[in-house]
Protein backbone atom coordinates (compact mmCIF):
# COMPACT_ATOMS: atom_id res chain seq x y z
CA UNK A 1 0.00 0.00 0.00
CA UNK A 2 2.84 2.52 0.73
CA UNK A 3 4.71 1.33 -2.10
CA UNK A 4 1.45 2.45 -4.47
CA UNK A 5 1.08 5.97 -2.60
CA UNK A 6 4.92 7.12 -2.91
CA UNK A 7 4.31 7.94 -6.80
CA UNK A 8 1.10 10.21 -5.78
CA UNK A 9 3.08 11.62 -3.36
CA UNK A 10 5.90 12.68 -5.40
CA UNK A 11 3.60 14.11 -8.37
CA UNK A 12 1.47 15.97 -5.93
CA UNK A 13 5.15 17.37 -4.42
CA UNK A 14 6.65 18.15 -8.14
CA UNK A 15 3.21 19.50 -8.98
CA UNK A 16 2.69 22.19 -5.90
CA UNK A 17 5.19 24.56 -6.98
CA UNK A 18 3.34 25.02 -10.48
CA UNK A 19 0.22 25.61 -8.58
CA UNK A 20 1.87 28.19 -6.08
CA UNK A 21 3.28 30.04 -8.87
CA UNK A 22 0.02 29.71 -10.96
CA UNK A 23 -2.11 31.16 -8.41
CA UNK A 24 0.99 33.56 -8.16
CA UNK A 25 0.56 35.02 -11.48
CA UNK A 26 -3.41 34.84 -11.36
CA UNK A 27 -3.29 36.87 -8.02
CA UNK A 28 -0.87 39.16 -9.59
CA UNK A 29 -2.51 39.39 -12.90
CA UNK A 30 -5.96 40.19 -10.87
CA UNK A 31 -3.84 43.11 -8.51
CA UNK A 32 -1.96 44.74 -11.80
CA UNK A 33 -6.04 45.12 -13.86
CA UNK A 34 -7.69 46.74 -10.16
CA UNK A 35 -4.42 49.05 -9.80
CA UNK A 36 -5.01 49.98 -13.81
CA UNK A 37 -8.83 50.44 -13.66
CA UNK A 38 -8.26 52.38 -10.08
CA UNK A 39 -5.58 54.90 -11.83
CA UNK A 40 -7.95 56.28 -14.99
CA UNK A 41 -5.99 57.18 -17.81
CA UNK A 42 -5.53 60.98 -18.03
CA UNK A 43 -6.82 63.43 -20.55
CA UNK A 44 -6.34 67.32 -21.29
CA UNK A 45 -9.48 69.28 -19.90
CA UNK A 46 -11.58 69.86 -22.79
CA UNK A 47 -12.53 73.29 -22.21
CA UNK A 48 -11.16 75.40 -18.95
CA UNK A 49 -12.51 78.56 -17.54
CA UNK A 50 -9.82 80.39 -19.43
CA UNK A 51 -10.99 79.62 -22.36
CA UNK A 52 -14.84 78.99 -21.88
CA UNK A 53 -14.98 82.94 -22.03
CA UNK A 54 -15.03 82.46 -25.81
CA UNK A 55 -18.64 80.85 -25.22
CA UNK A 56 -20.16 82.78 -21.94
CA UNK A 57 -19.16 85.69 -20.04
CA UNK A 58 -19.85 84.12 -17.23
CA UNK A 59 -16.64 81.92 -17.74
CA UNK A 60 -14.77 84.87 -16.51
CA UNK A 61 -16.15 84.39 -12.85
CA UNK A 62 -15.13 80.47 -12.80
CA UNK A 63 -12.02 80.39 -10.25
CA UNK A 64 -10.00 77.42 -9.00
CA UNK A 65 -10.60 76.21 -5.57
CA UNK A 66 -8.93 73.65 -3.45
CA UNK A 67 -10.07 71.86 0.01
CA UNK A 68 -9.63 69.51 2.36
CA UNK A 69 -11.52 65.82 2.29
CA UNK A 70 -12.69 64.31 5.43
CA UNK A 71 -9.36 61.65 4.81
CA UNK A 72 -6.83 64.87 5.22
CA UNK A 73 -6.50 64.14 0.72
CA UNK A 74 -7.27 67.48 -1.05
CA UNK A 75 -9.45 67.86 -3.47
CA UNK A 76 -10.13 70.99 -6.34
CA UNK A 77 -12.85 71.97 -8.17
CA UNK A 78 -13.85 74.93 -10.28
CA UNK A 79 -16.45 77.31 -8.26
CA UNK A 80 -18.64 80.10 -9.94
CA UNK A 81 -20.67 82.31 -7.67
CA UNK A 82 -24.27 82.52 -7.50
CA UNK A 83 -26.62 85.03 -5.68
CA UNK A 84 -26.08 85.47 -2.27
CA UNK A 85 -28.83 83.20 -0.57
CA UNK A 86 -29.10 80.87 -3.44
CA UNK A 87 -28.49 77.13 -3.38
CA UNK A 88 -25.57 75.37 -4.38
CA UNK A 89 -25.50 72.53 -7.72
CA UNK A 90 -22.70 70.70 -7.15
CA UNK A 91 -22.04 68.53 -10.45
CA UNK A 92 -20.01 65.08 -10.16
CA UNK A 93 -18.78 63.33 -13.53
CA UNK A 94 -18.52 60.28 -14.52
CA UNK A 95 -15.74 57.32 -14.63
CA UNK A 96 -12.76 58.43 -17.06
CA UNK A 97 -14.28 61.99 -17.66
CA UNK A 98 -12.93 64.83 -15.80
CA UNK A 99 -14.72 68.43 -14.35
CA UNK A 100 -14.24 70.06 -18.02
CA UNK A 101 -17.36 67.34 -18.97
CA UNK A 102 -19.58 69.61 -17.07
CA UNK A 103 -18.21 72.91 -17.53
CA UNK A 104 -21.32 74.26 -20.26
CA UNK A 105 -23.93 72.49 -18.38
CA UNK A 106 -22.78 74.17 -15.06
CA UNK A 107 -22.65 77.60 -16.74
CA UNK A 108 -25.66 77.30 -18.74
CA UNK A 109 -27.56 76.43 -14.79
CA UNK A 110 -25.64 79.69 -13.33
CA UNK A 111 -27.09 81.86 -16.15
CA UNK A 112 -30.81 80.36 -15.87
CA UNK A 113 -30.90 80.73 -12.36
CA UNK A 114 -27.93 82.11 -10.60
CA UNK A 115 -26.93 79.36 -8.35
CA UNK A 116 -23.93 78.47 -6.88
CA UNK A 117 -22.00 76.00 -9.52
CA UNK A 118 -19.42 73.61 -8.11
CA UNK A 119 -17.26 70.91 -10.50
CA UNK A 120 -15.21 69.11 -8.36
CA UNK A 121 -12.78 66.35 -9.83
CA UNK A 122 -13.73 63.21 -8.35
CA UNK A 123 -10.19 61.27 -7.49
CA UNK A 124 -8.40 59.98 -9.90
CA UNK A 125 -9.50 61.91 -12.33
CA UNK A 126 -8.31 65.36 -14.22
CA UNK A 127 -5.03 66.11 -14.98
CA UNK A 128 -2.39 65.18 -12.37
CA UNK A 129 -5.52 64.82 -9.55
CA UNK A 130 -4.13 64.69 -6.18
CA UNK A 131 -5.78 61.52 -5.26
CA UNK A 132 -4.26 59.08 -7.38
CA UNK A 133 -6.72 56.26 -7.69
CA UNK A 134 -10.89 56.38 -7.82
CA UNK A 135 -12.44 54.31 -5.32
CA UNK A 136 -15.65 53.24 -7.21
CA UNK A 137 -17.43 55.27 -5.01
CA UNK A 138 -16.73 54.74 -1.78
CA UNK A 139 -14.39 57.19 -1.08
CA UNK A 140 -15.49 60.05 -3.74
CA UNK A 141 -19.00 60.02 -1.75
CA UNK A 142 -17.38 61.00 1.49
CA UNK A 143 -15.32 63.95 -1.06
CA UNK A 144 -18.88 65.04 -2.02
CA UNK A 145 -19.90 65.47 1.75
CA UNK A 146 -16.60 67.17 2.00
CA UNK A 147 -17.61 69.55 -0.92
CA UNK A 148 -20.98 70.67 0.87
CA UNK A 149 -18.89 71.62 3.89
CA UNK A 150 -16.58 73.73 1.64
CA UNK A 151 -19.66 75.28 -0.24
CA UNK A 152 -21.39 76.01 3.60
CA UNK A 153 -18.13 78.10 4.11
CA UNK A 154 -18.59 80.37 1.42
CA UNK A 155 -18.95 84.13 2.43
CA UNK A 156 -19.88 86.80 0.73
CA UNK A 157 -18.03 90.46 0.11
CA UNK A 158 -19.96 91.00 3.60
CA UNK A 159 -19.33 88.33 5.82
CA UNK A 160 -22.41 86.39 5.81
CA UNK A 161 -22.96 82.65 4.42
CA UNK A 162 -23.10 82.89 0.18
CA UNK A 163 -25.51 79.05 0.30
CA UNK A 164 -28.81 79.42 1.84
CA UNK A 165 -28.26 75.83 3.28
CA UNK A 166 -29.95 74.43 0.03
CA UNK A 167 -27.88 71.84 -2.08
CA UNK A 168 -28.54 70.19 -5.47
CA UNK A 169 -26.25 67.12 -6.84
CA UNK A 170 -26.03 66.26 -10.40
CA UNK A 171 -23.89 62.80 -11.45
CA UNK A 172 -23.57 60.59 -14.33
CA UNK A 173 -23.02 57.21 -13.50
CA UNK A 174 -20.31 56.99 -10.65
CA UNK A 175 -20.98 60.61 -9.90
CA UNK A 176 -24.43 59.66 -9.67
CA UNK A 177 -23.50 56.62 -7.17
CA UNK A 178 -21.70 58.73 -5.53
CA UNK A 179 -24.21 61.71 -5.27
CA UNK A 180 -26.62 58.94 -4.00
CA UNK A 181 -24.93 58.11 -1.12
CA UNK A 182 -24.06 61.64 0.06
CA UNK A 183 -27.63 62.45 0.10
CA UNK A 184 -28.45 59.44 2.63
CA UNK A 185 -24.98 61.20 4.57
CA UNK A 186 -27.06 64.91 5.05
CA UNK A 187 -25.67 67.08 8.21
CA UNK A 188 -28.14 69.00 9.91
CA UNK A 189 -28.18 72.33 8.35
CA UNK A 190 -26.84 70.59 5.00
CA UNK A 191 -30.25 70.13 3.01
CA UNK A 192 -29.75 67.91 -0.66
CA UNK A 193 -33.28 68.86 -1.54
CA UNK A 194 -32.79 67.61 -5.47
CA UNK A 195 -30.83 65.34 -7.55
CA UNK A 196 -30.68 64.51 -11.38
CA UNK A 197 -28.86 61.51 -11.52
CA UNK A 198 -27.82 60.13 -14.97
CA UNK A 199 -27.22 56.36 -15.89
CA UNK A 200 -27.01 55.43 -12.22
CA UNK A 201 -25.14 51.80 -11.41
CA UNK A 202 -26.66 49.24 -9.62
CA UNK A 203 -23.94 49.01 -7.36
CA UNK A 204 -19.87 49.90 -7.95
CA UNK A 205 -19.47 46.03 -8.23
CA UNK A 206 -21.05 47.14 -11.44
CA UNK A 207 -19.08 49.93 -11.85
CA UNK A 208 -16.05 47.85 -11.07
CA UNK A 209 -17.26 45.14 -13.95
CA UNK A 210 -17.64 47.68 -16.79
CA UNK A 211 -14.73 49.26 -16.11
CA UNK A 212 -12.90 45.55 -16.33
CA UNK A 213 -14.84 44.86 -19.33
CA UNK A 214 -13.77 48.43 -21.20
CA UNK A 215 -9.68 47.88 -20.01
CA UNK A 216 -9.58 43.65 -20.83
CA UNK A 217 -12.54 43.27 -23.61
CA UNK A 218 -13.82 40.48 -21.33
CA UNK A 219 -17.19 40.03 -19.60
CA UNK A 220 -17.57 37.34 -18.00
CA UNK A 221 -18.81 36.00 -14.41
CA UNK A 222 -15.94 33.99 -12.98
CA UNK A 223 -13.33 37.05 -13.96
CA UNK A 224 -16.05 39.55 -12.32
CA UNK A 225 -16.13 37.45 -9.32
CA UNK A 226 -12.24 37.18 -8.87
CA UNK A 227 -12.13 41.19 -9.76
CA UNK A 228 -14.10 41.52 -6.54
CA UNK A 229 -12.23 39.61 -4.11
CA UNK A 230 -9.32 41.73 -5.41
CA UNK A 231 -10.82 45.34 -5.37
CA UNK A 232 -11.62 44.83 -1.67
CA UNK A 233 -7.98 43.67 -0.95
CA UNK A 234 -6.89 46.40 -3.05
CA UNK A 235 -8.71 49.15 -1.25
CA UNK A 236 -8.04 47.52 1.91
CA UNK A 237 -11.59 48.43 3.57
CA UNK A 238 -12.27 51.04 1.47
CA UNK A 239 -14.59 49.49 -0.91
CA UNK A 240 -17.80 49.22 0.15
CA UNK A 241 -20.81 48.02 -2.36
CA UNK A 242 -23.81 49.30 -0.87
CA UNK A 243 -26.83 48.49 -3.67
CA UNK A 244 -28.21 52.18 -4.94
CA UNK A 245 -31.57 50.64 -4.15
CA UNK A 246 -31.51 50.16 -0.72
CA UNK A 247 -29.43 53.88 -0.89
CA UNK A 248 -32.65 55.30 -2.56
CA UNK A 249 -34.92 53.81 -0.01
CA UNK A 250 -33.34 55.85 2.55
CA UNK A 251 -34.44 59.45 0.93
CA UNK A 252 -38.09 60.38 1.70
CA UNK A 253 -38.74 64.02 0.50
CA UNK A 254 -35.76 65.11 -2.58
CA UNK A 255 -37.14 66.07 -5.87
CA UNK A 256 -34.94 62.96 -7.72
CA UNK A 257 -34.86 63.18 -11.56
CA UNK A 258 -33.49 59.70 -12.98
CA UNK A 259 -32.25 60.11 -16.86
CA UNK A 260 -30.62 57.68 -19.17
CA UNK A 261 -30.91 56.13 -23.13
CA UNK A 262 -29.51 53.74 -25.33
CA UNK A 263 -26.30 55.20 -25.00
CA UNK A 264 -25.65 54.35 -21.95
CA UNK A 265 -25.91 50.25 -21.92
CA UNK A 266 -26.40 48.52 -19.29
CA UNK A 267 -27.26 51.32 -16.96
CA UNK A 268 -30.30 52.12 -19.16
CA UNK A 269 -32.02 48.99 -17.11
CA UNK A 270 -30.03 49.95 -14.11
CA UNK A 271 -31.32 53.25 -13.89
CA UNK A 272 -35.17 52.23 -14.58
CA UNK A 273 -35.07 49.73 -12.08
CA UNK A 274 -33.95 52.01 -9.31
CA UNK A 275 -37.15 54.40 -9.58
CA UNK A 276 -39.25 51.65 -7.83
CA UNK A 277 -37.03 51.47 -4.66
CA UNK A 278 -37.74 55.65 -3.36
CA UNK A 279 -40.28 55.43 -1.29
CA UNK A 280 -43.32 56.77 -1.48
CA UNK A 281 -42.78 60.67 0.32
CA UNK A 282 -39.69 61.08 -2.17
CA UNK A 283 -41.11 63.05 -5.96
CA UNK A 284 -39.67 61.12 -8.30
CA UNK A 285 -39.50 61.26 -12.22
CA UNK A 286 -38.03 59.03 -15.09
CA UNK A 287 -36.72 59.72 -18.27
CA UNK A 288 -35.23 56.70 -19.68
CA UNK A 289 -35.66 57.23 -23.36
CA UNK A 290 -33.38 60.24 -23.85
CA UNK A 291 -31.43 60.30 -27.53
CA UNK A 292 -28.34 61.52 -26.05
CA UNK A 293 -27.41 61.39 -21.71
CA UNK A 294 -24.57 62.67 -19.09
CA UNK A 295 -22.26 60.48 -21.18
CA UNK A 296 -22.59 61.75 -24.84
CA UNK A 297 -24.17 65.09 -24.01
CA UNK A 298 -21.29 66.71 -23.36
CA UNK A 299 -20.30 66.43 -27.13
CA UNK A 300 -23.87 66.53 -28.65
CA UNK A 301 -24.11 69.69 -30.83
CA UNK A 302 -27.62 70.96 -31.99
CA UNK A 303 -31.09 70.55 -30.56
CA UNK A 304 -30.33 66.84 -28.61
CA UNK A 305 -28.04 68.75 -26.75
CA UNK A 306 -29.81 71.62 -25.95
CA UNK A 307 -32.96 69.90 -24.91
CA UNK A 308 -30.74 67.45 -22.46
CA UNK A 309 -29.03 70.67 -20.72
CA UNK A 310 -32.84 73.03 -20.71
CA UNK A 311 -34.66 69.35 -18.67
CA UNK A 312 -31.54 69.43 -15.90
CA UNK A 313 -32.02 73.16 -15.81
CA UNK A 314 -35.47 72.93 -15.19
CA UNK A 315 -35.35 70.64 -12.74
CA UNK A 316 -33.52 72.44 -10.40
CA UNK A 317 -34.82 75.76 -11.05
CA UNK A 318 -38.32 73.99 -10.12
CA UNK A 319 -36.95 71.66 -7.07
CA UNK A 320 -36.14 75.05 -5.31
CA UNK A 321 -38.75 77.44 -5.86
Amino acid sequence: MSFRTKPGRRLVRALLPVALLLLLGIGAGLFFIVRTIAHPVPHPYLVTPATFPAFSARGLKVTEETWSNSGGTQARGWLLRGAEGAPAIVLLHRYGADRSWLLNLGVKINEATNYTILWPDLRGHGENPPVSDTSFGTGEAADVTAAVAFLRNLKTSKGSPLIAERYGFYGVELGAYAALVAATRQTEGATVRALALDSVPASPDELLRFATRDRTGFDNGLLNLFMRGAARIYFLGNYENAASCGLAAQLANQRVLLLSGADAGDLRASTTSLAQCFPATANVSLRADLPVTGFTASSATGEQGDNYDRLVIEFFSQAFR
